[in-house]
């Protein structure tokens, strides 16, 4: 009996094989991504994201414009957050804010 497939059931064998080796592909592709990335938010935004420093903190400024261009946040509220991070800069290290 050949069962429409020409090598009887070795056909179906062929086919679940080349499923089995596609998912194990698969696999290790998605793996390689989880495991090298590297921390930077553009990479993972597309470009678009807050601006990173340092060791990966967001540039507390940027993340501020953002917000405010988005209107998330008054002008006002704008203006002081932008005053109170110029204050923080001028601050000598180890002294907490007002």
């Amino acid at each position: 009996m050949m069962n429409g497939f020409g090598m009887g059931g070795m056909g179906l064998t062929w086919i679940l094989w080349v499923l089995v080796i596609a998912g194990v592909v698969l696999l290790a592709v998605v793996l390689v991504k989880a495991f090298t990335h590297n921390g930077d938010s553009n990479a993972t935004t597309g470009g678009h994201g807050p601006r990173r420093t340092g060791a990966g903190h967001t540039d507390a400024r940027e993340l501020l414009r953002e917000r405010y261009a988005r209107g998330e946040i008054s002008t006002e509220e704008y203006q002081e957050r932008r005053r109170n991070l110029e204050e923080g800069d001028r601050r000598p290290p180890g002294r907490p804010p007002r």
